[in-house]
């Protein structure tokens, strides 16, 4: 007998939450591979997408849903098919009969009646959540440090917004980025013939909208392996005026005084973008922020003295830390005193130190920090 239109779909999808936390394999990673070998429809692989997105995003308040019905720790598989069925129960729009039937076909036999069990016990049962970070689904310390940092009720806002699913936004050359992005490449102000590093350029959206508006840009990245990410979008976009080039950014190899403009896009916690990396809340720890933190004030040390006199120095992270962005800012005000601070246009920006913060609820968007900096002449 054929399987019932699903099945396949949702084996696929539990294969995928197995390898990702089997292997520590990244979602948005892992799934296309999955997805180009296997015969599934359109329809079927953005459902498949759905699920493995989903369901990484809401892993704890799927395991809190289902453990309130089991008596043991389920193995690592049993456990990715209670999640599939739990998300498919509290998040989506499948009704809950044909959640918990399709859910149980497509499982393996041995594990059928004890999904069966507990997943009608899910669709039935009322919900009291114990706390928002379970029912937002996201560590405690995530809500705590930005509940802390934004205020309670902005912090809910945020994390909420990044729970859903994130809009498409294509530019006119067909490369598809955040508009948040998109907006700080154009505060960094590239002109026609301006000479610009990107100094943390990987993948390379950023580097690439920048020479689309007429600048010359070095690409750097200490990682080989993300720098060839940005030749590729050279490649495909076919830009001559972007040079990519393995570099760290608190060492880099460059003459004082020669760019008119270097973007630093740090490395971060990434407190900002959660929506659309669905894994991510899970692997960043408390302690990443402040170690990122010392990462980004060296790089903003390297690379305040490449900027030329009348420059801009354009440092944008996407997290939502005190650490991570007002925590530069005073660095910088501390020990590069020199330096300019310039405006950010208003809404959806808001100001915070003497840069600008744009949260996720407030326009549909990742959320960012920009703060932008002259060198006098």
């Amino acid at each position: 007998m054929a399987d019932r239109p699903g099945v396949a779909a949702r084996r696929t999808a539990v294969d995928a939450f197995v390898r990702i936390e089997r292997q520590r394999a990244y979602a948005n990673l892992l799934l296309p591979r999955l997805l180009d070998r296997s015969e599934l429809t359109r329809r079927d692989r953005a459902f498949v997408t759905e699920l493995v997105y989903g369901a990484t995003r809401m892993q704890r308040a799927c395991d809190f849903l289902v453990d309130r019905f089991t008596v043991r720790e389920p193995d690592r598989e049993a456990r990715a098919w209670l999640r599939l069925g739990a998300y498919q129960l509290a998040f989506t729009d499948v009704p809950s009969h044909a959640a918990v039937s399709a859910t149980v076909e497509a499982a393996p036999r041995k594990m059928q009646g004890f999904l069966n069990a507990v997943l009608r016990r899910v669709a039935e049962a009322p919900v009291e959540w114990p706390s928002d970070a379970v029912r937002l689904s996201y560590p405690d310390w995530v809500l705590d440090r930005l509940a802390q940092d934004l205020g309670l009720g902005r912090a809910l806002a945020a994390l909420e917004a990044m729970n859903q699913r994130p809009s498409v936004t294509r530019r006119a050359d067909g490369y598809i980025q955040d508009a948040a992005s998109q907006w700080v490449a154009d505060l960094v102000e590239p002109q026609k013939g301006s000479l610009v590093l990107d100094a943390a350029a990987a993948p390379g959206g950023k580097a690439t909208a920048m020479v689309e508006a007429g600048a010359v840009v070095v690409a750097g990245d200490r990682r080989a392996s993300r720098i060839r990410l940005v030749t590729d979008n050279r490649q495909k976009l076919d830009l001559d005026d972007l040079f990519p080039l393995v570099a760290d950014g608190r060492y880099p190899p460059f003459a004082s005084q020669v760019f008119d403009r270097v973007l630093l896009d740090a490395p971060c916690s990434g407190l900002g973008a959660l929506r659309r990396r669905p894994d991510a809340r899970w692997r960043v720890d408390e302690g990443d922020v402040e170690r990122l933190g010392e990462v980004q004030s060296d790089l903003v040390d390297g690379l305040v003295p490449l900027v030329c006199p009348g420059g801009m120095l354009v440092y944008s992270v996407c997290t939502l830390t005190t650490d991570e962005t007002v925590g530069i800012d005073r660095h910088l005000a501390a020990k590069h005193p020199e330096l300019e601070p310039l405006a950010v246009p208003d809404e959806p920006w808001e100001p915070l130190g003497r840069g600008a913060l744009l949260l996720p609820q407030a326009a549909d968007t990742d959320g960012m920090y920009i703060l932008r900096l002259r060198v006098p002449e």
